[in-house]
């Protein structure tokens, strides 16, 4: 959690304007930085001149720390003197409550004694004493595990173990006064007993006088808790102050590169009155007050349980405080973001819905009101979004399928229908796209789609096809996909990815041509490595420094960010895990190829790539002309330990999937391999629970579901039968001329879908029609066909990387980029990608044997 959500997550919500204003601090931080670089560019026309008058940063950022410093310890001196009144108040009657005891005690021998017999056992309270003494006993019952019931209201927790021996001491000597006063139980259980004694009478004065005793030491104990609490939060918000100045001071001298956090932290934050030693261990000594307080009051001189209560009362209040007005706008604003009712069913249909405020009424789904020959109806307007339409224009083609017969085995036939049935919905995303991996399994064996593999291959029956659909969707490409998540996830956990980048990009200089090439190609080392999803994210967050100190309409900006989407594409094919395309591929080739067959292809197509798309973005976007960039600093601190041995096993993983065919009688298969830094990071608790719960889980279902079908395509024989009739289409053409085709029209196909998506629906087609031919070369086609996968950017939607970048917005809420720039820049380097893929990358594949 970034602290700024963290101060607003752990403010006392009374107290939250007196806390640092870190949010306004980080934005002065942003205007020095940009004012610095404003002023050595040199401007000399006053409306490009900072706001902020040239000066030293850090007298400016001082000045702005000083108010701050000045508010904590203003509030807390006046809070802390409130405090400790109130807790002085609060010893004195805890000590008055005390001597009254020891009084009554000492003069309940005489008057017992003087007390005559009958009386003192006939009178109503001697009954009442009775009925306590049997709710004691029935309160020890219930604290040794026996439950009973209770007619309280609420307020049992407050009277809870008050029965400590100076209360029972009172309710004896209560009673030898005369005054029935029969103490309080422990909980509300004997309040029938009381209420029946104050319906009498004759002991009307005395049930007052009971009353009074009963509601002091649940007043002291609830005088006690609050008192707890208000020094404990006084506590929390000296420490996240004095966080908060540490944090921002740091942010200042990382943004504008000073030393200035160890000076303003011994010089001013550590002297002022609040973050004193002293200051903290009198908070702490008034604390333990409290404690020893309630432990006389209510525990019964347990100190350990009258902590683990206060505790557990301070926990109540913390987690109640917190689950009131900005964390009820989070949960509108998460409820506002997910997909109306319509869109959950439907995925990508229908129109965003409004973001709901706190305090508006709960929104009803949007309706539309059809008029019929038999009445007028009102019907959710996702009942006509184009997602439904596509949904049951694929069902009807669905079953048009498999009843109009096209092929000549009914296995065929249905395989036929559920393939095309799948595709549409991948292709047109009415529903989820995992949600349609996972009908996969379902329509494979309900159709009967499978055949066994050996003569006479009959189709299987339902519980044997279920054990052969399953087992195709666990393979180990699979594993090799959760692999390479574990590295991306360890890497950027422990922020190695970044330092690499950075490191990378401080060295590029200030010139826009070499920043934005050493941008690009750090965002394809990225996507190599980690993964072609999270390599923008980390590029963008990079260049923010940038970003922010140059105008929101500067063709630099539009430049660096168009880089980093187009190369993380082209790095999404050089390394066999910086995709799922690229696993999908490797799941179909047989013999799988090896690393290092795979990088001797995909290394210099992806240079020669990036060096031709970063000439056209010179070329269209000229971003040398009036810029001024702002320099990226490297990160200065020493690997750590952790760092070296997250280092290590990347490397030697990597290394050993290069190396797994020669290592095949070891391992086996790559998928094996994947399992040791799963185990490694996993195990020695580098990554948790939580990471593995925040794998891309859909994207594992994603290729899970398309391999089961690829398999299921291949059993029933239509994927033979489809490819036997492609292939006597292009008889007669070079494996070049068929390589061309294909190329083409995956790249037409995967400009439109998913890369995923397209790859899982093409590739084994590609397969079978490359093993048919006379010169037998499927490897070579699936390769060239899974590159134009990830060759396919031109529009915004081609890709997570170009979704990303699209995304991305200036500090106004304006988009940098728009979807002209996509189409103008991303087509025709998509184009040239092409063109290196059947050229160079051909003639590479041929070298490599394929």
């Amino acid at each position: 959690m970034k602290f700024a959500h963290s101060i607003q997550f752990n403010a006392v919500p009374d107290w939250t304007s007196h806390y640092i204003a870190y949010s306004n601090l980080k934005k002065l931080i942003y205007q020095l930085e940009k004012s610095i670089h404003q002023s050595s560019a040199h401007n000399g026309d006053a409306e490009s001149r900072p706001l902020i008058p040239s000066e030293d940063p850090e007298l400016v950022f001082k000045r702005a720390l000083d108010v701050e410093l000045e508010k904590i310890s203003s509030f807390y001196q006046l809070k802390e003197q409130e405090l400790i009144d109130e807790t002085n108040s609060l010893l004195r009657d805890v000590g008055a409550f005390e001597e009254e005891e020891e009084e009554d005690e000492d003069g309940e021998g005489q008057q017992e004694e003087d007390m005559p017999v009958t009386r003192r056992n006939s009178t109503p309270g001697r009954q009442l004493s009775r009925a306590r003494r049997s709710s004691a006993v029935s309160q020890r019952s219930t604290e040794d595990g026996v439950e009973e019931d209770s007619d309280d209201d609420g307020d049992g927790d407050e009277t809870t173990a008050l029965t400590s021996r100076s209360m029972r001491k009172r309710r004896v000597s209560l009673l030898a006064r005369r005054r029935t006063t029969g103490g309080p139980a422990t909980d509300m259980t004997a309040s029938t007993e009381l209420t029946k004694s104050m319906r009498r009478p004759s002991t009307g004065y005395d049930d007052y006088e009971q009353a009074v005793a009963f509601s002091s030491g649940i007043m002291l104990k609830k005088r006690i808790i609050s008192l707890y609490v208000q020094l404990c939060e006084l506590k929390s918000y000296v420490q996240l102050n004095k966080t908060g100045f540490r944090k921002v001071l740091k942010k200042f001298d990382k943004i504008l590169d000073r030393k200035y956090r160890q000076v303003y932290m011994s010089k001013y934050v550590e002297p002022a009155y609040p973050f004193q030693e002293d200051t903290m261990r009198g908070l702490e000594e008034h604390i333990r007050n409290m404690e020893k307080a309630y432990t006389d009051i209510v525990t019964n001189g347990d100190y350990e349980t009258a902590k683990k209560d206060l505790r557990s009362h301070l926990r109540e209040h913390v987690v109640w405080e917190r689950n009131t007005v900005w964390r009820d706008l989070i949960g509108i604003e998460r409820r506002a973001e997910a997909a109306s009712l319509g869109q959950t069913l439907l995925g990508t249909g229908g129109k965003p819905s409004k973001t709901r405020l706190q305090g508006d009424d709960e929104p009803y789904p949007d309706t539309k009101v059809i008029s019929t020959p038999v009445g007028r109806f009102t019907c959710p307007t996702w009942l006509f979004s184009s997602g439904m339409f596509f949904l049951l224009g694929s069902m009807v083609v669905f079953f048009a399928l498999l009843f109009t017969p096209i092929m000549g085995k009914p296995e065929q036939q249905n395989c036929l229908a559920m393939l095309v049935f799948v595709s549409m919905l991948w292709a047109t995303e009415a529903i989820p796209l995992f949600v349609t991996s996972l009908m996969i399994p379902f329509l494979c064996v309900l159709l009967n789609v499978v055949v066994s593999e050996d003569a006479p291959y009959q189709r299987l029956d339902s519980k044997k096809a279920t054990a052969y659909i399953f087992a195709a969707m666990w393979t180990p490409v699979i594993m090799l996909l959760l692999g390479g998540f574990t590295l991306a996830a360890a890497l950027s956990k422990c922020k190695i990815d970044k330092r690499i980048a950075t490191f990378v990009l401080s060295k590029a200089g200030t010139t826009p041509r070499t920043v934005i090439l050493a941008t690009m190609l750090v965002a394809a080392f990225a996507s190599m490595l980690v993964s072609n999803v999270a390599a923008p994210v980390l590029c963008i967050s990079i260049i923010e420094p940038m970003l922010r100190n140059l105008p929101s309409d500067s063709n630099m900006c539009k430049a660096l960010l168009m880089g980093i989407a187009l190369a993380s594409n082209i790095g999404g094919m050089l390394s066999p895990i910086a995709s799922p395309q690229n696993v999908v591929a490797m799941g179909i080739m047989v013999p799988e190829p090896g690393w290092g067959q795979w990088f001797f292809i995909v290394i210099p197509v992806g240079i020669v790539s990036i060096a031709l798309i970063w000439i056209l973005l010179l070329v269209t976007f000229q971003p040398g002309k009036g810029t001024t960039i702002v320099p990226i600093r490297e990160v200065k601190e020493d690997f750590t330990g952790v760092q070296w041995f997250v280092t290590i096993i990347t490397i030697t993983t990597i290394a050993l999937w290069c190396a797994s065919h020669q290592l095949e009688a070891v391992f086996g298969d790559m998928g094996v391999i994947a399992i040791i830094p799963i185990v490694l990071f996993f195990g020695v608790g580098i990554l948790t629970k939580e990471d593995f719960n925040n794998f891309p889980w859909t994207i594992i279902i994603l290729a899970a579901g398309g391999l089961s079908l690829g398999k299921a395509v291949k059993s029933s024989g239509l994927l033979d039968t489809v490819a036997v009739a492609i292939s006597q289409k292009v008889e007669g053409m070079s494996l070049y001329g068929v390589l061309v085709v294909f190329s083409c029209l995956i790249l037409l196909i995967a400009t439109f879908i998913s890369h995923t998506v397209a790859a899982l629906i093409i590739l084994p087609l590609v397969y079978d029609v490359g093993a048919s031919m006379e010169e037998p070369h499927p490897n070579l086609l699936v390769m060239a066909g899974v590159l134009m996968c990830s060759a396919a950017m031109g529009l915004p939607t081609s890709g997570f990387p170009n979704m990303t970048a699209i995304m991305k917005e200036d500090a106004t809420g304006q988009r940098y980029l728009q979807v002209k720039h996509f189409i103008s820049r991303g087509v025709p380097s998509s184009l040239i990608t092409l063109v290196v893929v059947v050229t160079l990358g051909y003639g590479a594949m041929r070298v490599s044997g394929m």
